[in-house]
């Protein structure tokens, strides 16, 4: 079995690796790097643009394997909350006919942050670094900036694979879908 992920990012990478290695119908799948085009159009700003994002990265990673996935990190309008965002990761499994969706937990971003990408056109890591917050290079492509807000209690990759596990609901329970 072959799996592709539409991202070089490793973070994703390594989460898709060490989830699929809890699943025996998925265990021993040789997962590739599929590089995909990314419209760089900034850090999506919806739930539907984050979504959109994660099924186009597993459609286009879907290349002579039996499941490619789509990882996509972005925002969501979240009433209630104090910038009326949130920060979540949606993950799409592509098996050539269907996707199967699943969705992390989500989290706010400082107000400060959130200046910066919506009166910006920063995504996050350039906004994060803008602020003073970090001087990580590229923080979404290692421990991400949830690590950083949860003072080391959940990585970005933890977050992807939750919405791995949950796009995986699917495909483990194919007569309930």
């Amino acid at each position: 079995m072959i799996i592709t992920v539409g991202s070089k990012n490793p973070a994703k990478l390594e989460a898709v690796k060490e989830i699929i290695a809890e699943y025996d119908f998925l265990k021993g799948a040789e997962v590739m790097i599929m590089e995909v085009p990314v419209d760089l159009y900034g850090h999506p700003k919806t739930l539907e643009d984050t979504t959109k994002g994660a099924l186009q990265r597993a459609k286009d990673a879907f290349v002579d394997c039996n499941y490619s996935f789509g990882i996509e990190s972005g925002l969501m309008v979240m009433p209630y909350s104090k910038s009326g965002f949130m920060e979540t990761t949606v993950c799409a499994i592509y098996d050539g006919k269907n996707h199967h969706l699943g969705l992390a937990t989500a989290f706010e971003y400082p107000k400060i942050m959130m200046e910066q990408i919506l009166n910006k056109g920063l995504d996050a890591s350039q906004a994060v670094k803008k602020v003073g917050l970090t001087d990580h290079p590229k923080l979404g492509a290692a421990q991400g900036i949830i690590h950083m807000l949860t003072k080391g209690r959940l990585t970005r990759k933890e977050q992807a694979k939750q919405s791995i596990m949950m796009a995986l609901i699917h495909l483990e329970n194919p007569n309930l879908y």
